[in-house]
């Protein structure tokens, strides 16, 4: 049974990344628990997910006893939306990770110029029903969205160089919805894993679109070399609305590894204090992290954001919102999408949402991931599915390996 330990620590002492003397720990005690503090800001609530109700709210605990808890919603504008997400390590007490998270653009430029696509603006109109096989072993919910768990393969596998060995396999909740959009289809999908980790991803399947063009800006596709499918790239932006344990004390900060080329490395880590954007680079991560949250290590709770499998595509001067991998906003409702944003009063597109650097006192973070995709024979009708995403990594949060 996992213990634990709350506690109690001055803003002065949390900013400086110090604890209280306290009486020394038990040797096992892995949960993330509250450093004191209420929660309130324009949207704190409390770790427990609000209330939503069957069939929209999800509640589901995994083979080694992490519960995963959260409510949906298909929005006419991002589509399948998650509410109030929180984690429970096994043993341990529920925290909230994400107040909403949600798809925020799928922007198809072609690679001949012509056409550019944003696919998101009505996208909870164009949702498919599932069918039985489409969410084995799973359930659906007013037929559209999928809840199932699936294997991920090994949570660990080690041994004691004696020949004993001791594995574990781990386990996501999955829940997905899919959605036709011209020749497309877009599988939207959210993992939500055993160790904490969530893994949101689409998979694009369905035709291709038939646009031919010069071999330059495309690949043969069909018998001979007569016809060129053209390339296009999809970027997809999803829109991660942060509150760990509630809104206030959310962090994001940059770590950078310099000294390529030399035996060293050294470690440098940004905080962003105001709304900004960043690019990829090698060995360079994001994170969210609560100072007031600890785990039993005395180590403050944080998700990190690692999306170095984008194809980075940059566009032209009104296609401004494809120059950074990760935007990080101060929380306005009206900022929805990352570009064609459909609400007045706000900025159009994500890039104009950082323009005036306000203070970030509630962030929310952009992702950007890119593919690009160059037709092959094997794309003939139906097109297999390529997948595209990121991986949000606990850090921190249990002071433990927790399978």
């Amino acid at each position: 049974m996992t213990v634990f330990l709350r506690l109690t620590l001055s803003s002065a002492m949390l900013a400086a990344g110090l604890t209280t003397a306290t009486a020394p720990a038990p040797a096992v005690v892995p949960a993330v628990v509250p450093a004191g503090g209420a929660p309130g800001s324009a949207h704190a609530a409390q770790a427990a997910p609000a209330t939503c109700n069957p069939p929209y709210r999800i509640d589901k605990t995994l083979p080694n006893g992490a519960r995963w808890r959260m409510c949906w919603e298909m929005r006419t504008i991002e589509g399948l939306t998650l509410t109030n997400v929180t984690y429970t390590p096994e043993g341990g007490e529920a925290l909230r990770v994400l107040r909403s998270t949600a798809l925020a653009q799928i922007h198809v430029p072609y690679d001949s110029g012509e056409p550019r696509f944003h696919d998101i603006g009505t996208i909870g109109d164009d949702a498919i029903a599932l069918k039985a096989a489409d969410c084995p072993g799973g359930e659906r919910r007013d037929q559209y969205v999928c809840v199932t768990t699936r294997p991920r393969g090994h949570g660990y596998l080690k041994s004691d160089g004696e020949g004993v060995t001791s594995s574990v396999q781990g386990t996501d909740l999955v829940v997905f919805a899919a959605f036709q959009l011209g020749w497309y289809t877009y599988l939207v999908e959210w993992a939500f894993g055993d160790d904490g980790a969530i893994t949101p991803r689409v998979g694009a399947t369905g035709s291709l679109s038939g646009f031919t063009t010069t071999p330059q800006h495309g690949w043969p596709i069909g018998v001979g070399a007569t016809k060129f499918e053209e390339s296009h790239s999809h970027n997809i932006f999803w829109r991660l609305d942060f509150d760990i344990d509630g809104a206030d004390g959310d962090v994001v900060e940059q770590y950078d590894f310099t000294g390529s080329g030399t035996a060293k490395r050294r470690l440098t880590r940004t905080v962003f204090t105001e709304e900004t954007k960043a690019v990829n680079s090698r060995m360079r991560w994001w994170r969210v992290v609560d100072s007031g949250v600890r785990n039993a290590d005395r180590h403050p709770a944080s998700w990190e954001i690692n999306n170095l499998a984008s194809a980075e595509y940059r566009g032209p001067a009104d296609e401004a919102f494809t120059r950074a991998d990760l935007y990080v906003t101060n929380y306005r409702a009206c900022e929805r999408l990352a570009s064609t944003n459909p609400v007045a009063g706000c900025g159009k597109s994500v890039d104009r949402y950082v323009a005036d650097a306000q203070r970030l006192t509630d962030p929310v973070l952009w992702v950007h991931v890119g593919f690009h995709h160059v037709a092959r024979d094997e794309d003939a009708d139906p097109m297999p599915t390529h997948w595209q995403g990121f991986r949000v990594t606990p850090r921190d949060v249990t002071a433990e390996n927790p399978h």
